[in-house]
């Protein structure tokens, strides 16, 4: 057991080494931890998934200043809790970003006047969009999960619960056929099998903190058996007593794998 967790730990290691040793490659993923990630893609096309960033207590004090972010061509968000949600609203008005959320959960936005519809192109799940020109497609696939917009009523200052519309997960191909999986929260569900068959990802981003989630077990169920990707990012966990799952519980669940495990430290960026 203790060369097992040995083992675990150099992995861990060795992935923190790949941040720095691939940094001249193109390809760039930045977590700010919970569910937070920017992609820049080969030509500097940059998407934002899930910024939880003024209000995430693992999100690097640099992070919470928007500004930060610079430029932004396209938001992604995979369901409307608040530690997804987050700042996409305000990103999105400031920047003039469009902002792709479940249905459901865009028409909320529109109705209770936080976003325009100019800025909420529509989609769902199955669907691919291509708002970034012809060599980057976005496809909104299921997650297990739930998805209630609490919204803060500024005539009444009372908490009120609308409809958010159901969980989703992305596809992201991005210009040289890279796919990345950015799983939002779920859970085990058997059509993770289908979409690692029919998408195969290149790279996961997937959640571990059990609980709201799937735990280190659940995840590297589905990464072994389901998704099969050359490289996983473990998010979604630490960020409150509840999510107890860590990339070293991962690690040790997937075993002997030809996955390469990336532990990011909030702020961290990796290229592929």
């Amino acid at each position: 057991m203790i060369h097992h967790m040995v083992r675990c730990l150099i992995a861990l290691a060795l992935s923190a080494l790949a941040v720095t040793a691939s940094a001249g490659d193109r390809i760039e993923v930045l977590w700010l931890g919970q569910s937070a990630t920017r992609i820049t893609s080969l030509e500097g096309k940059v998407i934002l998934i899930d910024p939880y960033l003024t209000k995430n207590p693992k999100t690097p004090a640099k992070w919470k200043n928007l500004d930060e972010l610079g430029k932004v061509d396209l938001i992604l968000i995979t369901h409307a809790h608040g530690d997804h949600l987050g700042d996409a609203p305000e990103i999105a008005r400031k920047l003039k970003v469009p902002m792709v959320a479940p249905p459901g959960l865009s028409q909320s936005l529109q109705a209770l006047g936080i976003l325009s519809p100019e800025l909420m192109p529509r989609m769902n799940k199955g669907g691919t969009i291509m708002p970034l020109g012809d060599k980057i497609r976005i496809t909104m696939v299921r997650a297990e999960h739930s998805s209630e917009l609490v919204w803060k009523n500024p005539a009444s200052g009372k908490d009120e619960v609308h409809v958010g519309g159901e969980p989703v997960g992305f596809i992201i191909e991005l210009e040289n056929g890279f796919r990345i999986y950015h799983m939002g929260d779920t859970g085990l569900f058997g059509d993770m099998k289908l979409i690692g068959e029919h998408y195969r990802p290149d790279l996961i981003l997937i959640p571990i903190g059990g609980h709201f989630v799937m735990n280190p077990a659940d995840a590297a169920y589905a990464t072994s058996n389901w998704l099969k990707p050359r490289h996983a990012i473990p998010i979604h966990y630490g960020t409150n007593p509840a999510l107890k799952g860590t990339p070293t519980e991962y690690v040790s669940a997937l075993g002997k794998t030809s996955v390469k495990v990336h532990a990011l430290q909030p702020g961290d960026a990796i290229n592929f």
